[in-house]
């Protein structure tokens, strides 16, 4: 969008909450969310890569030691919360922590800066948030979904999976069905609430920055006031869909 262009108030909002995107329907790919989600992800790996390729046993540096802090935090999550034994959870509780914070972290980005510069190049729409985008809180939830099913198949077996389906709460043989359906409830309720929470939260975040942005030259310390409560709620979104994935893998690891 042109920045010489006079638009409304609710052009503007729905300019800067449209994904550059290709295809049609259910083929349409969100090339803005998959990018920056791919790009944050390996700033992730490099960053973490560097770190334990430069550490050392000495005193550590500011960046080592900030990293330090992250992995020992998370490792303690893991200890408290899943019970039982498989090695690949604490990386698994690392990757989704750290990426889903950096995402989340665009949204400290000003919301004008990053589409101004692609319109540049010629790119008038450019989201950088990927968790404002329910595409990617869904494909992130799907992912753990997988992980239980596999998890709850490979631990009880497909007989003790459909068994703790279909005999609880109610023990009775006539309440089966009625077990089934519940537990499928709660079960297919996971993925769901793990990618509503998300997105949800950080689409409203970005929803009031751009309400804050049409309010002219008085916009700035109520910015500075929200992306201050900001520095609150991106961590923590992060941290609640971590400690989520390990309680909901700590279920599908119970043996019955």
């Amino acid at each position: 969008m042109s920045s010489g262009a006079e638009i409304t108030s609710q052009e503007y909002i729905k300019h800067h909450l449209t994904n550059l995107s290709v295809g049609e329907g259910f083929m349409t790919v969100h090339i803005d969310t998959l990018g920056w989600s791919v790009f944050l992800g390996l700033v992730f790996i490099m960053l973490f890569r560097s770190v334990a390729k430069k550490a050392s046993t000495g005193v550590p540096g500011r960046l080592q030691c900030a990293v330090e802090m992250v992995v020992e935090f998370v490792d303690d999550s893991v200890k408290s919360t899943f019970h039982g034994k498989n090695p690949v959870i604490a990386p698994l509780a690392l990757t989704i922590f750290v990426w889903v914070l950096l995402m989340n972290a665009m949204d400290w980005v000003p919301v004008d800066l990053i589409p101004r510069i692609f319109e540049l190049f010629g790119v008038n729409y450019m989201k950088a948030v990927p968790t404002t985008d329910p595409n990617m809180t869904f494909a992130l939830a799907l992912g753990v979904f997988v992980l239980i099913l596999y998890y709850s198949i490979k631990v009880k077996g497909i007989g003790g999976f459909i068994k703790e389906l279909t005999t609880q709460p109610f023990g009775h043989w006539s309440l089966y069905p009625v077990n089934f359906i519940l537990e499928m409830v709660t079960l297919l309720a996971r993925p769901l609430s793990l990618a509503l929470r998300l997105f949800g939260n950080m689409y409203a975040g970005e929803l009031i920055f751009l309400l804050i942005a049409t309010i002219g030259v008085f916009q700035l310390p109520v910015h500075f006031l929200w992306a201050a409560f900001h520095l609150l709620i991106i961590p923590l979104q992060a941290f609640i869909f971590m400690m989520l994935t390990i309680l909901y893998l700590s279920l599908a690891h119970e043996d019955h």
